[in-house]
């Protein structure tokens, strides 16, 4: 476990400037204005911690794809816009925009910070040294403040200076709250209250091998759907028309299936499908009423695109039988209007929730599922912020902004 501000007393952070790698990258409307702000929402409870203790907050985060280069169309100017309003609704003070993240604006405003003073830095990745973890720049970043705090669990899998580089000269270096609570949460995926299931779904087997190998020896089920299903149907010998495969992954496919028997996992695929002759387009017209075959009768000139409602009644047998559910991967094409399957799915999870059941959502296709469908992430007892971040960490992968923490000493008591 790495430690954490919830460990450590607030008097370590008064009158300290602390830099708190944040993570801002949200999207946004076509006037720059905030579209989701549920990544900045995430990192209140750490920015009103550090603000109540009477630390200099210093936040600083990344923005979009600028090449290294400065670029208004990046500018975290309406994040800050956004995230004044927030925090003046949450917890009572504002957050000044600085538009540099190094060099004399950036110390200069920092200079001048006040006890409880928040500050937002601009993008990070106005310099290309940034997502090189450059040494240099590292140091500049880390002149600003006496200690660091991550709380950017969506770049975390990413070695860049902003989120490990800068660790090597400020010590201490803690995860935030919101850190904690993915480390926690993504941590009892990985070692869960059995029986447990995992849905894995999505377009390619070849993106979740990782997971789905990590998996294999912990779960009791795993629930198969999306476009990668239909590899493992060819993979079967059936037919399955002009559905999406990934035939290089064949033979995984039939080693995986041998695989979870060995392990005595129940490996759960469609029994039945929403097809359609060719893949959905921005304005397409939809049929008055799904196509719906059985999984062995395909035709040739149609695709799958989504699970039937056999497949779901039985997927809600299987869970009802599990006691922590983890969820990485939509059912079906559901950006295009062929989302029954994987609203259905969401909806039965939620139940399950209120029922006592441990759900974690990961993974950003999963994560718009859920906002798509309009319910509440409350209504799951986790929902992970990092899109890439989460699949690798389920995948069991060493996390470089997070190895590069502090580890929590034994005796800290844990919240």
């Amino acid at each position: 476990m790495k430690h954490s501000i919830s460990q450590v007393g607030a008097e370590t952070f008064k009158g300290k400037r602390v830099l708190v790698r944040v993570d801002f990258n949200v999207p946004q409307h076509e006037d720059g204005s905030v579209a989701d702000d549920s990544r900045i929402q995430g990192s209140l409870p750490t920015i009103k911690f550090l603000h109540e203790a009477g630390a200099k907050v210093v936040l600083i985060s990344h923005l979009g794809r600028p090449k290294g280069e400065k670029n208004e169309k990046y500018s975290l100017r309406p994040i800050a816009t956004r995230l004044s309003q927030l925090l003046s609704d949450k917890v009572g003070c504002i957050a000044h925009f600085v538009s540099d993240c190094v060099g004399p604006e950036a110390e200069k405003a920092v200079a001048a910070m006040k006890d409880g003073d928040v500050v937002l830095l601009e993008n990070v990745r106005f310099y290309a040294e940034e997502e090189k973890n450059d040494e240099e720049f590292s140091k500049k970043l880390a002149k600003l403040a006496d200690l660091f705090v991550s709380d950017a669990f969506g770049a975390v899998h990413r070695a860049h200076a902003s989120t490990a580089g800068v660790t090597k000269f400020l010590k201490p270096s803690l995860a935030g709250l919101l850190l904690e609570r993915e480390i926690k949460m993504l941590s009892q995926a990985l070692d869960p209250i059995r029986p447990v299931a995992t849905i894995i779904g999505g377009a390619k087997v070849s993106s979740k091998i990782g997971v789905l190998q990590n998996l294999l020896g912990r779960v009791d089920i795993i629930v198969i759907g999306g476009a990668m299903a239909f590899t493992f149907f060819k993979a079967r010998g059936l037919e399955v028309g002009k559905s999406l495969v990934e035939d290089d992954k064949l033979e995984y496919c039939r080693e995986l299936e041998k695989e979870a028997e060995k392990e005595g996992v129940k490996l759960i695929l469609p029994v039945d499908v929403v097809v359609a002759p060719k893949f959905p387009t921005e304005g397409d017209v939809l049929p008055a009423e799904p196509h719906i075959v059985s999984i062995d009768a395909i035709p040739a000139d149609q695709m799958g695109l989504d699970i039937g409602p056999k497949t779901m009644a039985l997927i809600h047998e299987e869970l009802g039988k599990c006691k922590t559910i983890v969820f990485n991967g939509p059912m079906g094409v559901f950006e295009h209007g062929y989302e029954a399957g994987t609203y259905r799915l969401i909806d039965e999870l939620v139940k399950l929730t209120s029922q006592g059941v441990t759900t974690i959502v990961g993974g950003g296709d999963s994560v718009s599922a859920v906002r798509e469908h309009g319910i509440a992430e409350t209504q799951f007892t986790h929902v992970s912020t990092g899109g890439g971040a989460s699949l690798e960490f389920l995948e069991g992968k060493e996390l470089p902004g997070i190895a590069c923490l502090d580890d929590a000493p034994k005796t800290a008591p844990i919240r």
